[in-house]
C-alpha cells in the first residue's frame, strides 16, 4: 500500500516506520526535519512538511491509501494540549481534503475504562506530567467518535509503554486497559507498531478505538 506516515521521527513514529517497510509498504514519511531519519528504503521517501500548516499537509497527504498517525506536539511542550489538539486536527481536515479514506491514529492510555464509568486520566495515580496530553488525545478520540467522513481508528497503548522486543504476540482488547498476571498493563513500543500495521491490513476496528497489551 502506498501510505502517508506522520511523526515518523517520535518515540513511536520510527517503529511504525519499520515495521510497514519490512512488509513491503510504501511509505511517504511527513517530517519538519528529514535528517533526523535514519532508516534508508527503495520504499521510504521522506516528505518536508508541518502539520501545522494544513495546505501543504493536504498535497502530501493525496494520492495515499491511508494515513498512519503517531503525531505528538512533545511531552515536555509547555503548551502540549493546544498543539496537539490543533495538530491533531489539522491531520484529520488534511487526510479528508486530500481524499484519504482511511486514518489510524496513536491515541494514548488515559481514555480507557479503569473501572466502568472511569477513565484511568480522571483517577488521582495518573502521572500529572502526562495528563495534558492524555486529556488532549481524550478530546480529540470524542472528536473522531461523531466523525462519518473516514474510516478512523484510534490506538490505545497500554499504561506502560516502552522500548522493547518484537514478538507479534499481545492481546487485543477495547475500552480497558489489559493487565497480565502480574497486573501490568504493558507492551514494547515494537509490537505496538505491529499492532497498528496489523489493523491496517486487515481492519478489525473501523470507527473504533482499540488497545493491545501483553
Amino acid at each position: 500500500m502506498n501510505i502517508a506516515l506522520i511523526g515518523a521521527t517520535g518515540f513511536v513514529g520510527p517503529h511504525i516506520l519499520q515495521e510497514a517497510l519490512n512488509r513491503g509498504h510504501r511509505i511517504n514519511a511527513v517530517v519538519r526535519n528529514p535528517a533526523k531519519i535514519k532508516i534508508t528504503d527503495d520504499n521510504l521517501k521522506i516528505l518536508t512538511g508541518d502539520v501545522l500548516n494544513e495546505k501543504i499537509l493536504v498535497n502530501l497527504l493525496k494520492g495515499n491509501e491511508a494515513v498512519l498517525s503517531a503525531y505528538n506536539a512533545g511531552w515536555k511542550n509547555p503548551n502540549l494540549y493546544n498543539e496537539y489538539t490543533q495538530g491533531v486536527n489539522s491531520i484529520l481536515r488534511a487526510t479528508k481534503e486530500a481524499g484519504v479514506k482511511r486514518l489510524i491514529t496513536v491515541g494514548g492510555a488515559g481514555s480507557l475504562e479503569i473501572e466502568p464509568g472511569k477513565q484511568f486520566v480522571d483517577t488521582p495515580e495518573f502521572p500529572a506530567e502526562w495528563k495534558e496530553g492524555a486529556l488532549a488525545a481524550r478530546d480529540f478520540l470524542n472528536v473522531l467518535k461523531k466523525e462519518n467522513g473516514l474510516d478512523w481508528t484510534f490506538l490505545c497503548p497500554p499504561i506502560m509503554l516502552k522500548p522493547g522486543k518484537r514478538t507479534g504476540k499481545f492481546r487485543v482488547g477495547k475500552d480497558n486497559p489489559l493487565f497480565d498476571e502480574n497486573g501490568n498493563s504493558e507492551i514494547s513500543v515494537e509490537d505496538l507498531a505491529v499492532a497498528m500495521i496489523d489493523e491496517l491490513e486487515k481492519p478489525q476496528f473501523i470507527g473504533q478505538r482499540f488497545t493491545v497489551g501483553y
